[in-house]
């Protein structure tokens, strides 16, 4: 192996992963400083319920979203429109 093809291959990962580091802390800083910051918040207020407000809109939506699934599947097997053959899969 040519040892000046070696040298310049170690040359490129170091540049490479330097820069790359930089990107990673600064994804880092983005997310921990600046996104999270509200997060940061809510974790020391003395009530529980609104400590966790996120969490009960996450609920309260995928809630709504299986309610509204659940309807639409009903609509299609009232009206028969639901293939229920067994081709889709072999060993079915």
């Amino acid at each position: 192996m040519n040892l000046t093809v070696f040298k310049g291959f170690y040359y490129f990962c170091s540049v490479n992963i330097s820069s790359m580091s930089k990107l990673f802390y600064g994804i880092e800083d983005l997310f921990v400083n600046v996104l999270f910051m509200p997060y940061d918040f809510l974790r020391f207020l003395e009530s529980w319920w609104v400590s966790n407000a996120v969490n009960w809109i996450f609920v309260v939506i995928g809630t709504a979203a299986m309610v509204y699934w659940m309807k639409q599947l009903k609509i299609f097997n009232d009206n028969g429109e639901e293939d229920k053959s067994s081709t889709s899969h072999s060993y079915l």
